[in-house]
């Protein structure tokens, strides 16, 4: 059973790595094409920065989303903080 459920989260975090190599790649092409766009039709104003800005912001809160704050670092964080409501609350059984 306890291996089974290591494979489920090991499993779960490599499609959320997964899931961010797809969208950073996606906002590389799909940027690339937008600032030759932009270079081709119009070099008076540059307005590729624009959704490269703002679609990048999406793309770094992601990638924090996936490597720094990953469900298994929180579902640690969360037991920690259960274990210590259990002690406060039952002080003589955790003695």
């Amino acid at each position: 059973m306890e291996d089974q459920d290591a494979y489920r989260r090991a499993k779960g975090r490599v499609e959320a790595k997964l899931g961010f190599y797809w969208h950073l790649g996606i906002y590389l092409a799909v940027n690339a094409l937008l600032v030759i766009i932009n270079l081709s039709t119009s070099t008076e104003y540059l307005w590729f920065k624009w959704p490269l800005l703002g679609w990048g912001i999406g793309v770094f809160f992601h990638g924090l989303g996936v490597f720094r704050f990953s469900s298994s670092r929180l579902a640690s964080m969360k037991e920690r903080m259960i274990e210590e409501e259990m002690k406060k609350e039952f002080p003589r059984k955790n003695n």
